[in-house]
């Protein structure tokens, strides 16, 4: 097994966030979002106001268009675009020009939050990844609906993140879960060379891997971030950083850690039954307590 740097204060003071120093909103960073279905339009609502409890200082968020009003009365500091969508709930393949115009104009982009059906949403990111010029986290469906390959991500030149758990990246990588489970190290490591992103394999140990192999892992947190949502919120604390200027793997790095440490947190002050939302509030005084002084 290759060896894995522990992901503790020291190694995050060694990447520090970039400081906010006043400035516009679009100047604090701008991030755009691509989430949610009629099934899940929370996945949006947890990713979004992740990005902003990161830091973030402009948000937009395309959802599909029955959903739409929801999402913008739960994130009343968003502008929601309503986006075409298919009888089973995804968005349709004619949404894909207005996803890469909207994003190319955004400092960061989510994509994959509370997505559904594998067929149509490897359709739209087909057509939409290879066309992106902004720094991009994909996680959930966008991983796991087979519409993602290593070409499609090249142009990026590693500026790509993608935040998968083991089915994810099983999927991602044409393999048995339990082979994920079994040698995680090597499988984040694999991934990251071959899309040419920084990977971060969720799980009980999150191990983050760069393309030219150097690897990271998170051991702390809480089971309770074993929950509906988390992943969700991650993936936006990620992405928030990633708008501010962060580098792709400083932006990670301090995504797993603000999340795990949210986690444990939570578990100390209330036990086992958090809920994913719960972890948004612990964003900030977490990255503030972090960072140098003035820094976050």
């Amino acid at each position: 097994m290759p060896h894995a740097e522990h992901i503790d204060d020291a190694l995050l003071r060694r990447f520090p966030l970039p400081v906010a120093d006043g400035g516009s909103k679009d100047e604090r960073g701008r991030i755009f979002v691509v989430a949610g279905a009629p099934q899940m339009p929370g996945a949006a609502i947890l990713c979004a106001t992740a990005a902003l409890r990161a830091g973030a200082g402009k948000l937009q968020v395309a959802t599909c268009a029955s959903v739409a009003p929801h999402v913008a009365a739960a994130v009343l500091e968003a502008l929601v675009v309503a986006l075409p969508e298919t009888p089973s709930g995804a968005i349709a393949l004619q949404a894909a020009d207005e996803i890469v115009a909207r994003a190319n104009k955004f400092d960061a982009c989510v994509i994959g939050p509370g997505l559904v059906d594998s067929s149509a949403c490897a359709e739209v990111l087909r057509a939409v990844t290879p066309r992106l010029d902004v720094p991009t986290v994909l996680d959930a469906e966008a991983l796991a609906c087979g519409g993602v390959d290593a070409r499609a991500l090249a142009h990026l030149g590693g500026r790509a993140i993608l935040t998968p758990h083991a089915g994810e990246m099983a999927s991602a990588l044409s393999v048995e879960r339990d082979e994920i489970e079994r040698d995680a190290s090597r499988y984040a490591r694999e991934a990251a060379q071959r899309f040419n992103a920084v990977v971060a394999l969720k799980g009980e140990d999150t191990y983050v891997a760069t393309p030219d192999g150097v690897l990271f892992c998170n051991t702390s947190g809480h089971i309770g971030l074993a929950t509906s949502g988390s992943g969700d919120v991650l993936a936006g604390i990620i992405g928030g950083l990633l708008a501010r200027g962060a580098s792709p793997l400083t932006a990670t790095l301090w995504g797993v850690s603000l999340h795990a440490r949210a986690g444990a947190a939570l578990g100390e002050r209330i036990g086992m039954g958090f809920l994913a939302r719960e972890l948004l509030a612990d964003i900030p005084p977490l990255m503030r307590a972090l960072s140098a002084p003035g820094d976050a």
